[in-house]
């Protein structure tokens, strides 16, 4: 039993992210705005990581540069060891739909398909065949607590419902990189709390890696590192339990 924890305990650290130099600039001339400015970071497997910070801090451009929706303007972001600003076009989208799930703050969830269509949308996506996509979408929802909800619409769920909703389209084709921007922004501190507990206890595993941007200090608890960004500029990192004195 000694060994086996020793060897568990030794399990390698492995890279999901590593962004380096990486600046964004918008606008030209006298409007020109730097909105992430030379940021390095790495993210691991296995990992939830939080960036805290001021609104306009540039948390989401990063993340929105790391998760190939935004290029930067320079530096590199490797994700599985490539750089995937040199990728083409065809091979970004790719990489977007099967190695990253989003969870927006708003869900955006489409108001007229039912829970287990909203999730399934990935899988439509992939061109996997209707029937199938819905009954692995209410297999997620079941996962989540909301067995039975799949041929409710949107407007008839809580919020805290809209959100597993939501979290269940994004694991549904099992992304290594997960991407949650303000989860616990729309919801009570309690559900807020619940639904971060059990995408750390049920989502994250050792295969996956977990983004979180949160302006919502009651959360901290849960990250294993926070990133606090300021000005465009990673100014702190500190693990989740240092949060309170760090």
């Amino acid at each position: 039993m000694a060994a086996k924890a020793l060897d568990q305990h030794q399990q390698p650290v492995i890279e999901a992210i590593s962004a380096a130099n990486l600046t964004k600039w918008f606008g030209d001339g006298v409007t020109r705005k730097m909105a992430v400015g030379d940021v390095n970071f790495v993210a691991h497997y296995g990992e939830m990581l939080f960036l805290v910070g001021p609104s306009g801090s540039g948390k989401t451009t990063l993340l929105s540069m790391v998760s190939g929706i935004l290029r930067p303007s320079s530096g590199t972001v490797h994700v599985h060891g490539a750089d995937i600003w040199q990728l083409s076009d065809d091979q970004l989208a790719e990489f977007r739909l099967n190695t990253v799930g989003f969870v927006f703050q708003d869900y955006h969830l489409f108001p007229r398909l039912t829970a287990a269509e909203n999730v399934a949308i990935p899988l439509i996506l992939k061109q996997e065949d209707w029937t199938s996509a819905i009954d692995k979408a209410n297999e997620y929802l079941a996962i989540l607590g909301l067995k039975d909800r799949g041929g409710i619409l949107p407007v008839k769920l809580s919020g805290g419902e809209q959100q597993r909703v939501a979290i269940a389209r994004a694991i549904i084709s099992t992304p290594q990189i997960l991407i949650l921007d303000e989860p616990t922004a729309s919801l009570d501190g309690d559900t807020g709390k619940m639904i971060i507990s059990f995408v750390k206890e049920k989502i994250l595993t050792k295969d996956r890696c977990i983004l979180v941007v949160t302006h919502d200090v009651r959360i901290n608890e849960y990250a294993d590192r926070i990133i606090h960004m300021e000005d465009g500029h990673i100014t702190g990192l500190v693990k989740g339990s240092e949060w309170k004195t760090g």
